[in-house]
């Protein structure tokens, strides 16, 4: 969020309701707001976020009512003890569960991006720290039991670093995982979240980035450097 305050926001969910006038199926309504790189440090508040998510629906239904309105998914984390620069996720849900965004919102977002386990699996991530957001379920379970809403997995990805270079440090934790795994998670997610009745929405995160650095995008793509996709065989069987 640029520190434009209201004049800002108030462009932006003008620029969103131009695009629900264009025939918008679906619009999520910002992206990790409980990070600084994406809202003013200092600043980091599901109720103010619950402020903006209520003027974007009103503009957004004004003109297109069948277009639904996915609140902004939150970055996964536990972190807690930087308050003017991270939220936790599940904080930061209550917040705006608080601010009354339940009444502005079709759908919930959610990003589950830091999978190492099945998504079939509940317990024994090997990170140690057992935070619910390391498993597909944790995550799905979790943000339904403070929001009573369903959900939109807006990104839902497995990173890999199979046929390309080390992954950064900030991404060792996924050093282990194969480019087999990815396309066999993504396919289980997939049924997973259709046999849930819980889940409205699920995009696949990411296709065919090719951004490799720090934040090693190219390693969430299905469409590997090759030019080889297994995801998208075993998504295309998956039910």
């Amino acid at each position: 969020m640029a520190q434009g305050g209201q004049a800002y926001i108030d462009s932006y969910t003008d620029w969103l309701q131009r695009i629900a006038g264009q025939g918008a199926d679906a619009i999520e309504v910002w992206n990790e707001p409980n990070l600084d790189r994406e809202w003013p440090r200092g600043q980091i508040s599901g109720l103010a976020y619950a402020e903006m998510l209520a003027m974007a629906y009103r503009k957004i239904k004004q003109v297109n009512p069948a277009t639904m309105v996915i609140s902004a998914a939150p970055a996964p984390t536990g972190v807690s003890d930087r308050p003017d620069r991270v939220m936790p996720d599940n904080r930061w849900l209550r917040q705006m569960v608080e601010g009354g965004g339940l009444n502005y919102l079709d759908c919930v977002g959610a990003h589950y991006n830091e999978g190492i386990v099945p998504p079939s699996q509940t317990s024994g991530d090997p990170r140690g720290d057992n935070y619910y957001t390391r498993y597909f379920y944790g995550m799905l379970h979790g943000y339904i039991s403070i929001t009573r809403r369903p959900i939109c997995f807006t990104e839902l990805g497995y990173v890999t670093s199979e046929g390309l270079p080390n992954l950064p440090e900030y991404f060792s934790w996924a050093q282990n995982v194969t480019l087999q795994q990815q396309a066999s998670w993504l396919a289980q997610a997939a049924a997973l979240a259709s046999q849930s009745g819980q889940v409205r929405l699920l995009i696949v995160w990411n296709i065919d980035f090719t951004q490799y650095d720090a934040d090693p995008q190219a390693g969430y793509a299905i469409v590997r450097p090759d030019g080889s996709c297994p995801a998208c065989n075993t998504l295309a069987a998956a039910r």
